[in-house]
C-alpha cells in the first residue's frame, strides 16, 4: 500500500506560478508510475503530466507543454509539478496518482486513470483572470 499526499495548491492570477508537491510513503524509485491529474469543475479527470521512474521519462498533455514541468526528488520520495504561465483554464483540483506496477508500460499509460492504484486527496488550484 502506497500513500500519496499532495500540497502546494492555492489561488493565483493568470500568468503566475505554483509548484505542487506529491510525497509518497514508498520510495519514488520503486513506484514506477506517477502522474498528476486534474479535474476542472463539471469536467472529467484528465492527465496533466506523468513521470516514469525507470529512466525519468516525462510526459505532458498538449495543453500544458512548455508551461508545466514534472520532476522528482528520490531522496525525499517527492514528485513536483512546476506550473508557470498559469491560465484560468488551469483551474481544477489536482490529484497525484501513483502505481507500483511492473515496468514496461507502453502507450498513453500516464493519462489513463484506470492504471493507477494509489491516489491523493487532491489540492485545489484556482487561476483568476
Amino acid at each position: 500500500q502506497v500513500q500519496v499526499v499532495e500540497s502546494g495548491g492555492g489561488s493565483v492570477q493568470a500568468g503566475g506560478s505554483l509548484t505542487l508537491s506529491c510525497t509518497a510513503s514508498a520510495s519514488t524509485t520503486s513506484v514506477n508510475y506517477i502522474t498528476w491529474f486534474r479535474q476542472p469543475p463539471g469536467a472529467e479527470r484528465e492527465g496533466v503530466a506523468g513521470i516514469y521512474s525507470g529512466e525519468g521519462t516525462t510526459y505532458y498533455a498538449d495543453s500544458v507543454k512548455g508551461r508545466f514541468t514534472i520532476s522528482r526528488n528520490n531522496s525525499k520520495n517527492t514528485v513536483y509539478l512546476q506550473m508557470n504561465s498559469l491560465k484560468p483554464e488551469d483551474t481544477a483540483k489536482y490529484y497525484c496518482a501513483a502505481d507500483d506496477g511492473p515496468r514496461g508500460r507502453s502507450g498513453r499509460w500516464w493519462s489513463d486513470a484506470r492504471l493507477f492504484g494509489y491516489w491523493g486527496q487532491g489540492t485545489q488550484v484556482t487561476v483568476s483572470s
